[in-house]
């Protein structure tokens, strides 16, 4: 059982952070207009840049920690839960659904997980060349990047809830909005929505341009690892539907679901919420 702490994640993140923007190349060079697209068993669609840049993360991180088990969307039914110590928690195209309707909201999402909780976070959203990324309790950062050229990295950090009669900026998603989520919004003052796609979302809380993300319905662990782990380190938490912890790699027997989930960029607004 491999345990990685902080210090060997920071000597980990720039060859990671390298790995994902190849992953996120191999999905731009495919064709989607002429691509294939099939569905799995959950409805939930499948094409062949999912499964390219699935193969450049597997073969990638066998090189650099092949003693470090994965967890990855397109080998889900491969895993052995539950994970102990450290494993790798993968996306390698989040928002399907956008990429295939032509938009440019999706991302590659790695994540390192060490005792069920997310410890390092990758977010990339490759056709905007950005990513954003994390170390819990080494902070986070925002980075811009030209193909596989990549640029500086620049400190980002959550913000402060709204003081009274401001309005709460609530990240919501353009594929998947449900009856409570919205309750939820409405409830903060004056909440006004920004609609964007995949886990690009988890990336506006932790850079402060929004203060509220809330998922009450069912997602995959993979979904929400490293956007978990980029929030938490930009200082910011997310929770459960209940306001409490989510655990990761311990669930196989669900499929890894999480039933609901809240990010928040200032850990002082959480608040349980039913």
């Amino acid at each position: 059982m491999k345990i990685i702490d902080g210090e060997a994640a920071s000597r980990l993140m720039e060859p990671l952070t390298a790995l994902v923007v190849r992953a996120g190349e191999a999905i731009l060079a495919v064709n989607r207009t002429a691509m294939r697209v099939d569905g799995k068993q959950d409805g939930s669609p499948v094409t062949e840049a999912d499964l390219a840049a699935d193969r450049i993360i597997a073969e990638g991180l066998a090189g650099l920690a092949n003693d470090v088990p994965s967890l990855s969307e397109e080998r889900c039914q491969l895993a052995s839960p539950p994970f102990r110590g450290s494993f790798f928690l993968i996306d390698p195209l989040d928002g399907t659904k956008e990429f295939v309707a032509g938009r440019d909201e999706f991302t590659v999402n790695l994540a390192l997980v060490t005792e069920g909780v997310p410890l390092l976070g990758i977010v990339s959203a490759p056709a905007l060349g950005l990513l954003w990324r994390g170390i819990v309790g080494r902070g986070a950062e925002r980075v811009r990047f030209d193909g596989t050229n990549i640029g500086a990295a620049e400190p980002i950090r959550t913000r402060k809830f709204p003081k009274h009669g401001e309005p709460w900026v609530a990240a919501v998603s353009r594929s998947h909005g449900d009856p409570t989520s919205e309750a939820f919004i409405d409830s903060r003052p004056n909440a006004v929505r920004k609609t964007s796609g995949s886990a690009v979302k988890f990336g506006r809380i932790a850079e402060g341009s929004a203060d509220i993300y809330p998922r009450f319905g069912p997602t995959c662990e993979w979904d929400v690892g490293a956007g978990c782990a980029v929030v938490t380190a930009a200082g910011g938490k997310v929770t459960d539907g209940k306001g409490g912890e989510i655990r990761f790699g311990e669930r196989g027997d669900t499929g890894f679901i999480i039933p609901a989930f809240v990010a928040w960029g200032d850990v002082a607004a959480v608040m349980p919420t039913g």
